[in-house]
């Protein structure tokens, strides 16, 4: 994995949302990308992963990063002028959750965050406000 797989899976990622109507969470979610594909590179031997993007039926999105490295990440926070080390900090500030999953076959794990659209639940919201809100009818 180079430099420029980054930049390839964040285009990838935002025309996915772009797609399902997601661009509220684009941001966030290239950002965590990143910072996860950055793990990629600088931990795990052979630099390979696996990236999996998923439509959350609340209105988001999931991304998972897979490797074969049993190395679990930490979040760290350092020193202000570290030059790195902030990367899970980044993750979970702008995520709405994440975590570190061992793998099912037992090798390496996946690395996953979900950002939730705002507009999205909101637009639930509304439906369910409304359903509730139709007239019944009369009882005998």
């Amino acid at each position: 994995m180079g430099e420029h797989s980054a930049r390839h899976l964040r285009r990838i990622l935002r025309l996915y949302l772009k797609g399902w109507e997601l661009l509220d969470v684009a941001d966030a979610a290239e950002l965590a990308l990143t910072e996860l594909i950055a793990n990629v590179v600088r931990y795990v031997p052979d630099r390979r992963c696996q990236t999996f993007i998923f439509l959350l039926a609340a209105g988001g999105v999931r991304v998972e990063v897979a490797d074969a490295c049993p190395d679990v990440p930490r979040m760290v926070v350092g020193d202000e002028l570290d030059e790195g080390g902030r990367g899970l900090v980044l993750v979970d500030a702008v995520t709405d959750k994440w975590g570190v999953e061992p793998r099912p076959d037992g090798r390496g794990k996946t690395v996953w965050f979900e950002c939730l659209s705002a507009t999205g639940a909101a637009d639930r919201v509304i439906a369910l406000s409304d359903r509730s809100a139709a007239p019944r009818a009369p009882r005998p």
